[in-house]
């Protein structure tokens, strides 16, 4: 049988703090649900960080020349997960990519082909980013959507909209 895995995407101050450029406004709204979630999945958490700046490439130099604010060490305290999810990451198994999409480092713990619950911020770009490759891996993807925070509730349901196209490898639940 397979093993369901949730993977919650993200859940960092960067993401949390309405104050931050890349602030969620529906960010607050997802810790209940994923607190929930986690009680009864065995969980990941996954962290963006930025790549140095010497192993960059491409698109990334321009990327951070466009967010010069977040070209930080990776141990900077606003990629830290939310103090309100601290109790979930600490029970849980934490990877950290510097890439959008975490598919890469989620298959490192779950193997090829799970059986993922997916939350996390941005829908619109982190989750959307890790459902998609997730499920063109062959992983069967269920989307939390009350778990899932976008960068604008236009943006979190246009997210959700692409990622619904996906059926059956990826459910919206």
């Amino acid at each position: 049988m397979t093993q369901t895995w949730l993977v919650v995407v993200d859940p960092q101050r960067v993401f949390a703090d309405v104050g931050s450029p890349w602030g969620s406004p529906m960010f607050a709204a997802t810790l209940e649900p994923v607190r929930a979630l986690a009680a009864t999945l065995p969980t990941i958490v996954t962290r963006w960080v930025p790549a140095p700046d010497a192993e960059r490439v491409g698109s990334w130099h321009a990327y951070f020349d466009a967010w010069p604010f977040a070209d930080r060490p990776a141990d900077d305290p606003m990629f830290e997960v939310v103090p309100e999810l601290a109790d979930v990451a600490a029970a849980a198994t934490v990877v950290d990519a510097p890439t959008f999409g975490k598919w890469d480092v989620v298959r490192t713990v779950t193997g090829e082909a799970p059986d993922l619950v997916v939350a996390g911020v941005s829908t619109d770009c982190c989750v959307l980013s890790t459902v998609l490759a997730a499920a063109d891996a062959g992983a069967t993807v269920r989307v939390a959507v009350d778990g899932c925070a976008g960068s604008t509730p236009e943006n979190h349901r246009r997210a959700l909209d692409a990622m619904a196209l996906y059926a059956p490898q990826v459910t919206l639940a």
